[in-house]
């Protein structure tokens, strides 16, 4: 200690163990400001340093900036504010951890060989671990907007497609983790945005005169009437099959026919429902059934029957 009880940088040191260099670093940003100087130009520092010191020190250790500490020191706000705000990030960045741990253990499970897989598993790995939360509700938003964008589609559709909130949780199960993957995959193909684009213009121009829900309406007439006669048993190209498409369809043209058959061919019924499939995984709610088989069966019944 110096004339009139004050610390050079060396004796502040060796009192609190701190190194000389980042004593005078965080002097010289005004976090530990000295107490004055010697007649050698030496900076000096009181026993209140001791203290403003080692609360720095601790400070830094969980994490606050200097620039924050120095506010905090100045008064300028309270500790308990900066605090709050590094509890959020600190929450945010668990939660991106605990999402890269997920994304690891997925790409560990797979213990794929090949370097081609591995290239797919690395960029999963990188396109999962790195985005935010806001960045992976965005994909999703993007997607919803380029195929309904303009559209008077049936406000059923987009609310089953659109309208769901898909974010993997903050600590993903594998099976979320890959249904992200698969999902993220899918909504940026630009060819699966084609084809789901294409299913909600011929939905809007059939709205005319259709209740909301109509499509989801077909859907499930598909279910009742076209499963239950594949469960008995009923061949798609026999008399009763053709009642069942006429109990479906009602008194469609052959053209009406043909169209409801090339949109079940190019799967928009399977691709929306894998989707819906999907966002209902990330979501961790247990998917509805598949019923793909109804509308295959749909399908060799209209091909069997193309006429009104």
């Amino acid at each position: 200690m110096d004339d009139e009880g004050l610390f050079t940088v060396g004796r502040l040191s060796r009192r609190t163990g701190m190194p000389a260099r980042t004593i005078r670093y965080w002097s010289d940003v005004g976090v530990l400001p000295p107490a004055g100087r010697s007649e050698g130009g030496y900076r000096l520092y009181d026993a209140g340093a001791v203290a403003r010191l080692e609360l720095v020190r601790t400070l830094r250790d969980l994490g606050l900036g200097l620039d924050d500490i120095r506010r905090v020191l100045e008064r300028k706000v309270t500790l308990a504010d900066v605090a709050a705000v590094h509890v959020d990030a600190l929450d945010a960045q668990i939660r991106t951890l605990r999402i890269r741990r997920a994304v690891l253990s997925t790409v560990a499970r797979r213990r794929s060989g090949t370097e081609e897989t591995n290239t797919e598993e690395m960029k999963l790995l990188n396109d999962m671990a790195r985005l935010s939360a806001e960045e992976r509700r965005r994909i999703v938003e993007d997607f919803v907007d380029e195929v309904f964008g303009g559209l008077d589609a049936d406000p059923e559709l987009r609310n089953r497609m659109g309208h769901t909130r898909v974010d993997l949780p903050d600590d993903p199960t594998p099976e979320q983790v890959d249904a992200w993957a698969e999902l993220a995959g899918l909504v940026r193909d630009p060819d699966f945005r084609r084809r789901m684009r294409d299913m909600v213009e011929h939905n809007s121009r059939g709205r005319a005169g259709q209740e909301p829900g109509a499509f989801a309406w077909f859907a499930k007439k598909v279910v009742w009437l076209a499963g239950q006669a594949r469960e008995d048993g009923v061949s798609p190209d026999s008399p009763e099959a053709a009642e069942v498409v006429t109990r479906l369809l009602g008194d469609m043209d052959a053209a009406g026919r043909a169209a409801v058959r090339e949109r079940i061919e190019a799967g928009l019924y399977a691709e929306a429902d894998r989707y819906r499939r999907l966002m209902a995984v990330i979501n961790g709610r247990e998917p509805k059934p598949s019923h793909a088989d109804d509308f295959a069966w749909l399908l060799d019944a209209l091909r069997a029957h193309p006429g009104a």
